[in-house]
């Protein structure tokens, strides 16, 4: 008797675990989403600041990229929301910057805030939760975010090289 009441116990708090660590999935991906929606937020700010050759390289160079990985951030938190049965989020956009700061300045704090997106991401992926969830599309979905913000800092540094030339 004492070896099912030990299964059934370790069953439900094996459940419990496993919808806490979805759950806790679910927050690290909002944060890692809001982030890359600051970023834009920087980004679309700079942008205004710029010569039109100068908005055309950050358009392709960074906001492009940050835009695809805050899309694929969002749709891959919603998707593995719906496929966990919890609750999703409904993501609002950033408050828009204020302005008085200048390009490049507005350009590190997107690539700082896209830094923050990816090292949730990295430490999301080293906790092993994503294994221990067992959604390969969740794995998937945050290999890709942190694909498409990966060497942004370097990108971004290239952006601001040019500006003024």
């Amino acid at each position: 008797m004492r070896a099912t009441y030990d299964a059934a116990t370790n069953l439900h708090s094996m459940t419990y675990t496993t919808a806490e660590a979805r759950q806790q999935v679910l927050e690290v991906l909002a944060v890692a989403a809001d982030e890359l929606d600051s970023a834009l937020a920087l980004l679309g700010e700079a942008y205004e600041h710029l010569d039109e050759h100068a908005a055309d390289v950050l358009e392709a160079e960074l906001f492009r990229p940050v835009q695809l990985a805050y899309g694929r951030a969002k749709r891959t938190h919603g998707e593995f929301a719906a496929r966990s049965e919890l609750p999703g989020r409904v993501f609002e956009s950033a408050p828009a910057v204020a302005p008085g700061s200048g390009a490049k300045e507005l350009i590190d704090a997107a690539v700082e805030a896209a830094g923050r997106a990816d090292a949730a991401l990295v430490e999301l992926q080293d906790s092993m939760l994503p294994v221990e969830v067992g959604d390969a599309e969740l794995r998937a979905g945050i290999s890709a975010v942190r694909e498409l913000v990966g060497g942004m800092r370097g990108r971004a540094r290239e952006v601001v090289r040019t500006l003024g030339r």
